[in-house]
Parts: structure tokens; sequence; C-alpha cells
């Protein structure tokens, strides 16, 4: 009976962790080296979604499968800087911000969809036990 409060659950669980990259790779567009690391350049995170819930078994829903680095870097001379390599190019991650926008309202859009089924289920749930009772 609550299948479909899972099944939106998940993906509101899911795109709220394909926002947090997002804006992870909009605050990070003019940053040499990953917050984490300190030697490495930060990469775009790109999150990967896949069917079904791993935990469970379910195949109903949707989790995030991976979050991984895009690792496509632009090369910026800058021989004062003391992350520039041996020939004074700095590397910062490739992020173009105007598809990074686009992937942001795409996702808030998904997010806004999950909670109008969420919402509608409930007026059918509701609907239903007035019916019954």
């Amino acid at each position: 009976m609550f299948g479909v409060f899972d099944i939106s659950t998940s993906a509101l669980v899911a795109t709220r962790t394909r926002l947090d990259a997002i804006s992870a790779n909009m605050a990070n567009v003019d940053v040499p080296v990953d917050p984490n690391s300190k030697e490495t350049p930060f990469s775009e995170r790109v999150v990967y979604l896949a069917q079904g819930d791993p935990t469970s078994g379910a195949a109903d829903g949707v989790h995030v499968a991976a979050i991984l680095p895009r690792n496509d870097f632009r090369k910026v001379k800058d021989p004062k800087n003391p992350m520039a390599d041996k020939d004074g190019f700095v590397s910062y991650a490739n992020i173009d911000p105007v598809i990074q926008q686009s992937n942001a309202m795409l996702a808030s859009r998904t997010y806004d969809a999950n909670l109008a089924a969420i919402e509608a289920s409930k007026s059918m749930i509701d609907a239903a036990l007035r019916i019954i009772a």
C-alpha cells in the first residue's frame, strides 16, 4: 500500500544527492584543488542513478549507484600560482556553469514532480478511506 511513497521517497533522496553534487560543482568552478584532498585538482562530480533499492532488493524506486569524478580539466597559465605544474599551468575542472544550471533546474523539477506524486497518493488514500468509512 505504501510502495508509491517508497518509490517517490527514493527519488527525492537521489535527486537531493544530485542537487548537492551540482551545487558543489558550481561552487568549485574556479578552485584549483579539491577541498577534500589539497593535492589533486577538483573534478566535476557526476551522479549516476540506478533502478531499485540495493539494501532491500526491491525493484521499484531509484538509488544513487555512484558519484564519480569526470576528470576533465582545463589548463590555465599561471606560473606564480603554488599549484602550477613545472610548465606553469594550473588545472581547473572543466565545468560549464550553463550546463550545471540546466541540470539543477531539471533536478529541481524532478524533485517537485515527486513531491506532487506523494501529495496525489495521499489524496487518493484519503478519498478511499472516506469511501470505506
